[in-house]
């Protein structure tokens, strides 16, 4: 190696280190998000490295699984349910059966007051 080479590598150093720099600190920012959030970290070959889930864990998310099911089965038939009540409500009909009630009433009103 001979001084011109030397010179241009003395050259790159703050360049290799500047990138090696923010490399790290790239992945431990990014490490540090994982484990705030609750994400789990993953070891060099992908195998998990925390958190642990143990059976009861599992067979805890198992039943919030479940659960959620049968919420969004819930949800759906009360939509369903509540489609049906606006349709009715906007229904000419009712809206007529609304004004001959209304009728009705302001005229046993007046009925009564004379």
């Amino acid at each position: 190696m001979g001084p011109d080479e030397l010179s241009s590598l003395a050259g790159l150093a703050p360049v290799i280190s500047v990138v090696t720099i923010a490399a790290v600190g790239g992945w431990v920012i990014t490490t540090w998000m994982r484990i705030r959030h609750g994400y789990p970290l993953d070891g060099a070959w992908g195998q998990a490295i925390y958190p642990k889930t143990s059976t009861a864990e599992q067979e805890r998310i198992k039943l919030l699984s479940q659960e959620n099911a049968q919420l969004r089965a819930e949800l759906g038939s009360v939509k369903d349910r509540l489609a049906n009540v606006e349709r009715i409500v906007t229904d000419r009909g009712y809206q007529l059966t609304n004004e001959i009630e209304a009728l009705r009433v302001s005229d046993t009103a007046r009925s009564t007051k004379q």
